[in-house]
Formats: structure tokens, C-alpha cells, sequence
């Protein structure tokens, strides 16, 4: 079901769906995001994607879909956008590899694809909007070396993965490879986890505690989710937790970090990526391509880079007055104690 961000005065469009003479009063721009395993999507992405695209165009309309994890569905939902009159479709894939078709179908007909988060290796989107993700697997695994080091840790790695069909994720696996391969731990076992599924990331862990017996040094876990799935085995194995990586900055995550059970996460301003997919996508609906400050997979691409969140640095960074999360929202009665031992709210 599509969302309107407003249904303020129209122009005339021309045939295929784009605004005629460039005008971007009426443009309908569908943002389709890939799942609700992450919280981020529905929380932070879609509203902050809307209300940027409120601020720069009162008269266009967002039509909003969340795929849940199902790529047929997304097809679907791209389908659905461009029969609706979609001028633009800023996608976060899914499946990397089944979002070429999209990329191909809307380029056909004349629709430009902003590829968000998760980009689009097969074909080239018209541009390409997220943080430097190979650069997030580096600095979440050179993060954890360098803890390991300082704590004279024995012992090897876990490596969790992000989802084997989103490109993103093998960035991020490529840049925690860079970090950890020569590092001096070893790495005992990895795991692509299917659709980021924290369930499955729990699962395999668990299977590892019983391997590798007292050899678990950390966990290098590609996101919050997947982290979060460690951290749970470790605990209904009634093992001490070793230091576990993250990424994304979701609340849950800082409540572990502050209570210490997860070691850091990336924090990744929502705002600085939706804000900048809705202005590339605006131009294009203006009839102007964005330049790019960089290139990806022979796509124009704007990459940012985010940062390294542990307890050391999350009240500077992560939680308290115009930090991503407030601090009523992670220093609830449970975590009072630890918040206040970390100097946080």
C-alpha cells in the first residue's frame, strides 16, 4: 500500500510516467526497503526518507513498501510502483542479484533507480547512495583486534556474515576479512547468515561454543542483529561472552554495549543517507542526474563513512541530546545502573 507524503497541486505529465518539462511537483518517487529483520527500516529509513522529500517537494508522493525479507515480493512491489506512475525507485535490494531485473525493467522504461544501502553489482543503477560498507567491516574488525590485543586475549574468531545475497554484506565481509585475516587470531569458523536472521546467527554460534570449547576469543558479527543472535547463544550456553562486534547502532544493541555483553557497533546516521537519497532523488525527478562523489560497480555513488561506537565513546557519539537515540530510550530502569557506571544520561 502506498503511502502519500502529500497530495498537494499537480502538474500535467508527460507519457511514461515522468513530469513534464523537468517538474518534479507531482513526481511519485517509490522507496522500497527489504525487510523488517532490522528495525531501522520502518523506524528511521521510510520517515526520514518522507519527510526529506516533504521539505524539498510538497506536491510529490512516496510510495513506501517493505519487502520482509522476500525478494518475489519486492518485484512485485517494484511492478506496482511503476504501474502506480513511479518517476523514481530508490531501492535497498533484497537480493542483490534479483534487483538487476528491477534495475533493467524501470530503466526501460525511462525510471531512474537509486540502488540505497545494499548496492547493485549485475547492472548499473543510476546512482548508488549508503556509507562505505567494506570500510564498516574493517573498522568493526579492527575495532575487535585492537580490544583483543590490549586485553591479551587467547584464542580464535567467529565470523558472522550478513545475508550471501546481499551485496553489502560481502562488503562488509571483504573489509573484515582486511582486518582479522592478519591479525594473529585465527578464524575458527564464518557463517553468511541467511536474510540477516538473528535466529540463524544464534544457531550457528551455538553450534561453535560446542566446536571450539574454551577457543572463542570474539565474535566479528556483520550487524546488530546477527550480534545480538551471538550474544544470546553465548548466554543459553551459560559461557561468558566474549567481545562481540555489531553494526547499525539499533537501541537493543546499545543496551548490550552499555551493560556489556557487545563490544561496539557502527553508528550509521540514518539521516545523512535517506536525506541525501531523497535529494539525488528529487533531482532526478527534476529531470538532473547527480554527479556522484565517487564510483561503485560503475555506478555515480555518494559513500559516507560512519563511526565506531564502543562503552568508551557511546555517550559522545550514540545516546544523549541530539545523538541518534535519547537517552530515556536506552537508560530504562534495567539498564539505570549500567548507564550510570558508563557515564551515559
Amino acid at each position: 500500500m502506498a503511502v502519500i507524503v502529500s497530495a498537494a497541486a499537480c502538474t500535467t505529465k508527460a507519457p511514461g510516467g515522468s513530469s513534464g518539462g523537468g517538474s518534479s511537483r507531482d513526481a511519485k518517487i517509490a522507496f522500497l526497503m527489504p525487510d523488517i529483520a532490522s528495525t531501522r527500516y520502518e523506524l528511521y529509513d521510510a520517515p526520514l526518507f518522507k519527510a526529506k522529500v516533504r521539505d524539498l517537494c510538497g506536491g510529490c508522493e512516496v510510495l513506501y513498501q517493505n519487502a520482509g525479507g522476500d525478494a518475489a515480493k519486492q518485484q512485485q512491489q517494484a511492478d506496482s510502483a511503476l504501474a502506480q506512475g513511479a518517476d523514481v525507485i530508490v531501492i535497498d535490494p533484497v537480493d542483490s542479484a534479483a534487483a538487476a531485473s528491477t534495475v533493467r525493467t524501470a530503466q526501460g522504461r525511462g525510471v531512474p533507480v537509486i540502488a540505497y544501502d545494499r548496492p547493485i553489482p549485475a547492472v548499473k543503477a543510476d546512482y548508488y547512495v549508503s556509507f562505505d560498507n567494506e570500510k564498516i567491516g574493517a573498522m568493526i574488525g579492527a575495532s575487535l583486534v585492537e580490544h583483543l590485543r590490549a586485553t591479551k586475549a587467547k584464542g580464535g574468531l567467529l565470523q558472522v556474515n550478513g545475508s550471501p545475497t546481499d551485496a553489502a554484506a560481502g562488503l562488509i565481509k571483504k573489509g573484515v576479512h582486511s582486518a582479522v585475516d592478519s591479525s594473529g587470531f585465527a578464524l575458527l569458523a564464518e557463517y553468511d547468515t541467511p536474510a540477516w536472521e538473528p535466529g540463524k546467527a544464534q544457531s550457528w554460534v551455538s553450534g561453535q561454543i560446542s566446536k571450539f570449547p574454551g577457543r572463542i576469543a570474539g565474535v566479528v558479527a556483520a550487524n546488530d542483529g546477527t550480534g545480538g543472535g551471538s550474544v544470546a547463544a553465548f548466554k543459553a550456553a551459560g559461557i561468558e561472552v566474549p567481545p562481540v562486534t555489531g553494526n547499525d547502532a539499533e537501541l537493543a544493541a546499545a543496551q548490550r554495549i552499555i551493560e556489556g555483553d557487545q563490544y561496539n557497533t557502527i553508528s550509521k546516521p540514518i539521516r545523512t543517507v535517506a536525506e541525501a537519497a531523497a535529494t539525488a532523488a528529487h533531482a532526478f525527478a527534476r529531470g538532473k542526474k547527480p554527479r556522484g562523489r565517487t564510483t561503485l560497480f560503475g555506478t555515480p555513488s555518494e559513500l559516507f563513512t560512519p563511526t565506531v561506537v564502543t562503552r568508551e565513546n557511546i555517550g559522545e557519539v550514540l545516546v544523549g541530546d541530539g545523538k541518534p537515540l535519547k537517552t530515556s530510550e536506552v537508560c530504562t530502569a534495567t539498564y539505570a545502573a549500567a548507564c550510570a557506571e558508563a557515564g551515559v544520561g
